[in-house]
C-alpha cells in the first residue's frame, strides 16, 4: 500500500515540476538597451578621439504597468 501511494506522488512530481519547467522557458523578460552619457567629476561629459561624448550602456528589464479602478471617494 505505501509503494503504490509513493509511486502515484512521485509520477505527480514528475508530471508537475515537467509543466514548472516549461512555462518558465517560454516567459522571457523583455529587455531594453539604455545609454547614458559618462559625466566627470566636474559635471562635463567625456569625450572620446573623434570628440563624440562616450556612453555606458546598460541591458534594463521592462515592467509593465497595470490598470487598476477608481479609488471611491468616502462621503
Amino acid at each position: 500500500m505505501k509503494k503504490t501511494i509513493a509511486s502515484i506522488m512521485l509520477a505527480t512530481l514528475a508530471l508537475f515540476s515537467y509543466n514548472v519547467g516549461v512555462a518558465a522557458e517560454d516567459k522571457k523578460p523583455e529587455v531594453k538597451k539604455v545609454c547614458v552619457d559618462k559625466i566627470t567629476k566636474d559635471g562635463k561629459p567625456v569625450l572620446d578621439k573623434a570628440g563624440k561624448p562616450v556612453q555606458e550602456c546598460k541591458e534594463m528589464k521592462v515592467h509593465k504597468k497595470l490598470e487598476g479602478t477608481a479609488i471611491p471617494e468616502k462621503k
